[in-house]
């Protein structure tokens, strides 16, 4: 089963028990995924076009995203658990120990789908 598979079957188990950390770490990554496979933007379609040379009919603007591979996917969910150890790293002061705690949490859960 990959990766993306496993992630999306954990959400709602983690929803179910009400697991905080992992609810907003599986969400922010799978949002990082889908985002990670969106259509580029090319210099034709960002300079626009004109009404009469736009496409017509169902599906005509729909564009070809991406596809990650399984090892796209990992190294996605590796950044977003590195990002959240180094932001808990920055943040060393005890008045950002819940953060800190709640970002470590994060990462847990992220590394663990690694393993």
């Amino acid at each position: 089963m990959s990766l993306r598979v496993r992630m999306r079957q954990a959400l709602p188990e983690a929803m179910r028990a009400r697991d905080k950390a992992a609810v907003s770490a599986l969400r922010a990554t799978l949002a990082a995924l889908d985002n990670a496979e969106a259509a580029p933007v090319g210099e034709a379609e960002s300079r626009g076009v004109a009404l009469e040379e736009s496409p017509v009919g169902a599906g005509a603007t729909e564009a070809a995203r991406r596809e990650l591979s399984e090892c796209g996917v990992a190294e996605i969910v590796r950044a977003e658990a590195t990002e959240r150890l180094d932001a808990a790293r920055q943040l060393s002061s005890p008045a950002h120990a819940d953060r800190v705690a709640r970002l470590r949490a994060e990462a847990a859960v992220l590394l663990r789908f690694l393993d």
